[in-house]
């Protein structure tokens, strides 16, 4: 959805929309299961785990980035990546609120 029409929603309506962008690729999901498995992760790792290239995981992690999911640090050559424990936190509580909203009684 563009700019243009964000401002329609509130702030939380509009964040739960990033958390739930990060996790609409299964690319972006496989990242993330690397990174809590390994408790972290540099980008070259990924690419000797992920039929994906470099630049497709470069992608991929400067959206989980800029939604705020993972955190990085350079570390020399490389960056090092881990999850933000704040945002992550956060975002499985929307999304848990958000399904605990359904009441199977509407149709």
């Amino acid at each position: 959805m563009g700019l243009t029409k964000s401002f329609h929603f509130s702030d939380e309506q509009n964040q739960l929309a990033s958390f739930a962008k990060a996790f609409a690729h299964p690319a972006r999901i496989a990242i993330i299961q690397q990174i809590i498995q390994n408790k972290t992760c540099i980008v070259g790792s990924l690419t000797d785990t992920l039929p994906l290239s470099q630049s497709t995981i470069s992608q991929h992690l400067k959206e989980l980035k800029t939604i705020g999911i993972i955190k990085g640090e350079i570390d020399g050559p490389s960056i090092c990546y881990c999850i933000n424990e704040e945002n992550w936190d956060r975002a499985g509580k929307m999304i848990t609120q958000l399904f605990k909203q359904f009441d199977s009684s509407c149709c």
